[in-house]
């Protein structure tokens, strides 16, 4: 009965894992930001790029490593395995963020603060293997706090949620996970401190 109960928990783990992963939260941020703050028109001008120059890119990336042995799985938890995964993310985000600024003469404040904690997670690779999954979902609760407050709360539990799943999974410790915790908080309170600045 508990090896049943274990993998049931396992199970449940692993849907929860798999469906909040960086990408997927992220979209589900810029859909919801999208339908919020912008008409149809805009949001698909400024969605299109981001799916064109990063989602599509980054997904193609990790099922050809993936598929090539490179990396062990879609969640690419080898830690130097990460190395060429966070190269390829930035070097997407940087690209972006300079079409962006051309098109548009402005920094993706959003985007910026997706690619500092990038890099704060890829320095902290070389030490300790933080989660990426938590970091991201508390990064994605920041960022719906900065439109909605209840949101932001709700998504900080989804946050909580995952990185106890990626222990669970075994893909992660309890102090790797803390660690993708901390650096996010770090990261996101200075994006909403930007943010509040920038809207004054």
């Amino acid at each position: 009965m508990e090896e049943k109960q274990s993998s049931l928990l396992h199970k449940i783990s692993k849907v929860i894992s798999d469906f909040f992963n960086p990408l997927v939260s992220l979209i589900i941020f810029f859909i919801y930001m999208s339908i919020r703050e912008y008409t149809l028109k805009d949001s698909m001008m400024y969605f299109i790029p981001i799916l064109a120059m990063i989602i599509i890119p980054v997904v193609i990336w990790l099922v050809w490593n993936v598929k090539t042995g490179r990396y062990t799985n879609m969640d690419v938890s080898n830690r130097v395995q990460r190395k060429t995964l966070y190269i390829f993310i930035a070097a997407c985000v940087i690209a972006y963020l300079v079409f962006h600024y051309i098109r548009n003469g402005s920094v993706d404040l959003v985007m910026l603060f997706i690619l500092i904690l990038l890099f704060a997670l890829q320095i902290s690779n070389l030490f300790i293997k933080s989660s990426m999954h938590t970091a991201f979902n508390i990064f994605v609760a920041a960022l719906f706090f900065s439109l909605d407050w209840k949101m932001g709360l709700l998504w900080l539990g989804i946050a909580a949620l995952v990185g106890i799943t990626r222990v669970i999974l075994k893909r992660h410790t309890v102090k790797e996970v803390f660690m993708g915790a901390g650096i996010a908080f770090m990261v996101s309170f200075i994006y909403l401190y930007c943010n509040i600045q920038f809207q004054h």
